[in-house]
C-alpha cells in the first residue's frame, strides 16, 4: 500500500481550487458536495458544467491566491500552473495536481456516494480510468438506498446500545438486521417500516425472515438485474426452478441452502402447494428466502400464486422482475417482436393448460395478421397450436421460429412455416425449454451469431 486511505471532514473547511476550465469546475462541485467552502482561483465565471454549485463557490483573482490559501485544509490545481503549485507548497497546504501524480500529496479517488456510505477507489494516481471502471462494477452491487439504511442505523445506535449493552450481542443484532427484513424495507423506500422492524428485532432476536420472488431472466447470468444478483448473493436459502441456468446458480453464495423445486412436463416433483409451505417455513425460521424463477416470475411463472400464499401467511414478500424469456430469447436470436412493417402488436400465450393439453385460447384473435404471437411451453402442443391457428384463418405459410435454450451457449434457433411447425421441432431435435414465435417477424435475417449457436432456416429435407 503506497498511499494511506482516509476520509476527512470538510464541512465548513476552506478549500482552494486553481483553474478556469471544466476540470476545475468538477473538482469544485466535488468539494461542495462534501460541505467545503470552495475558493476558485483564476476563473472569472463558473463553466456551464457546474451551474448547480454557483452559490457555494467564491471566485478569487490570481492576485489574491496567497491570501486564499491562508488556513486552507487542502488545494487542488486543475490546470498547468507552476506558479500555483509553488504558492501551495509555500503555504504548506496539502496539494493535488490533476494528472500529475508526481506532484501530489494526495490523490482524489473515484467515489461512490450513497449518503453516509462512501466508497473510494484509488490507483495511486496511475490510472484514473481504471479506478472509474472499478467504480462502475462496485456501484452496480450497492443498493441505491444503502445510505438511507446507514443513516437509520446511525439514528438507532444509542437505542441499540442501551438495549444490548454486550458488544457481541450488538454485533449479532446489526449483522442480522442490516441484511434482513429491515434492510429490505429500507431498500424499498419504507424507512418507517424499516425502523419499526429494527425496533421489533431488539425484543425478538429470532425475528421473522422475508421472501423475495426473483426473476432469473432467460438464462444468461449477465442478463440478471442488479437487484436479483444482490439478493441471491445475500440469501440464506434459494428455492430454484429447473429453468434457472447453472451459471446463475453458481452465483449463489456457497453457504446458502439450494433447494430445487422445478417442474418438468408431467413431472411436478414438488407440488405448488408444497413450495408455498417451504417458503413460509423458511421465512418463519428467520431466513432470507429467495424464490428464483426463470424469466419473469409474473409471466407464466406462477409468481402471483406464491406471492398470495406468502402474504396470506403474514410474511413480508418482495417481487423482483426479470427479463422475460420472450424478450431475452427473441433479442438473442435477433428477432424483433414488434416491427412497424410487420407487427404492430405482441401477444404472449402459454401452450400448456393448467390441467394439461392445449389451453382454451382466442384462436380467431391470435390468427390475425400484423401481430406476433409468442408461445411459452408450446413444444409438446405445437401440432395442435398450428392446426388451431390455421383453422382460425392464419395462413399455413406464416413464418415461425423456434428458439431452444435462448441466450445460453447451447442456443438453437430454427425457422420455417406454420404448417410445418411440428416437423420443424421433431427434425431439429427440439426438446425445450423453447419458445415459439409466430408472425412475419420470425423470418431469418443476416446476423452475427456466436460459434456455439445454431441457426436453421428451414426444415431439413
Amino acid at each position: 500500500m503506497r498511499q494511506f486511505p482516509a476520509f476527512f471532514k470538510l464541512e465548513g473547511a476552506r478549500t482552494v481550487v486553481f483553474g478556469s476550465g471544466i476540470e476545475a469546475a468538477r473538482k469544485a462541485r466535488l468539494l461542495v458536495s462534501a460541505g467545503a467552502d470552495v475558493l476558485l482561483v483564476g476563473a472569472t465565471a463558473l463553466t456551464s458544467d457546474a451551474p448547480d454549485v454557483a452559490g457555494n463557490v467564491t471566485l478569487v483573482p490570481p492576485s489574491h491566491a496567497a491570501s486564499a490559501l491562508a488556513g486552507a485544509r487542502l488545494a487542488i490545481v486543475a490546470e498547468d500552473n507552476p506558479t500555483a503549485i509553488a504558492l501551495v507548497r509555500a503555504a504548506g497546504v496539502p496539494l493535488n495536481v490533476v494528472d500529475r501524480p508526481d506532484q501530489c500529496d494526495f490523490t482524489v479517488p473515484s467515489i461512490i456516494d450513497r449518503g453516509d456510505v462512501v466508497v473510494a477507489i484509488g490507483t495511486n494516481g496511475t490510472s484514473p480510468v481504471l479506478a472509474k471502471a472499478l467504480r462502475t462494477k462496485i456501484e452496480a452491487l450497492l443498493p441505491a438506498r444503502l445510505g438511507d439504511l446507514a443513516a437509520l442505523a446511525g439514528r438507532m445506535r444509542e437505542q441499540v446500545k442501551a438495549a444490548l449493552p454486550d458488544f457481541s450481542a450488538r454485533r449479532r443484532f446489526w449483522e442480522r438486521v442490516l441484511t434482513g427484513r429491515a434492510a429490505d424495507l429500507a431498500y424499498a423506500g419504507d424507512l418507517e417500516g424499516a425502523e419499526a422492524a429494527m425496533t421489533a428485532d431488539l425484543s425478538a432476536p429470532a425475528g421473522q425472515g422475508v421472501v423475495h420472488i426473483v426473476g432469473a431472466g432467460p438464462g444468461d447470468p449477465e442478463l440478471l438485474t442488479l437487484k436479483a444478483l444482490r439478493l441471491i448473493q445475500e440469501a440464506d436459502v434459494v428455492f430454484h426452478d429447473r429453468l434457472v441456468s447453472g451459471g446463475i446458480l453458481a452465483l449463489i453464495r456457497r453457504d446458502a441452502d439450494r433447494v430445487p423445486v422445478g417442474k418438468a412436463k408431467g413431472n411436478h416433483s414438488v407440488p405448488q402447494e408444497q413450495i408455498h409451505e417451504l417458503l413460509i417455513a423458511a421465512a418463519r425460521a428467520g431466513k432470507r428466502v429467495v424464490r428464483l424463477k426463470g424469466g419473469d416470475p409474473f409471466v407464466f411463472g406462477r409468481g402471483g400464486e406464491e406471492l398470495d400464499a406468502v402474504e396470506a401467511a403474514g410474511i413480508t414478500a418482495f417481487v423482483v422482475p426479470g427479463i422475460s424469456s420472450a424478450l431475452g430469447c427473441a433479442a438473442s436470436a435477433g428477432i424483433p417482436l414488434t416491427h412497424r412493417d410487420h407487427a404492430q402488436s405482441l401477444t404472449l400465450v402459454t401452450g400448456h393448460a393448467k390441467a394439461g393439453g392445449v389451453p382454451d385460447l382466442d384462436w380467431q384473435a391470435l390468427a390475425k395478421r400484423g401481430q406476433t404471437v409468442t408461445v411459452y411451453m408450446g413444444v409438446g402442443t405445437a401440432a395442435t397450436i398450428a392446426d388451431r391457428l390455421i383453422e382460425a384463418g392464419r395462413g399455413p405459410e406464416a413464418p415461425v421460429a423456434v428458439i431452444e435454450n435462448g441466450t445460453l451457449p447451447t442456443e438453437k434457433t430454427v425457422y420455417g412455416m406454420l404448417e410445418e411447425l411440428p416437423r420443424l421441432i421433431e427434425v431439429n431435435g427440439i426438446l425445450g425449454p423453447a419458445l415459439l414465435i409466430i408472425g412475419e417477424v420470425a423470418t431469418p435475417r443476416a446476423r452475427v451469431s456466436t460459434p456455439a449457436a445454431t441457426t436453421t432456416e428451414a426444415v431439413p429435407a
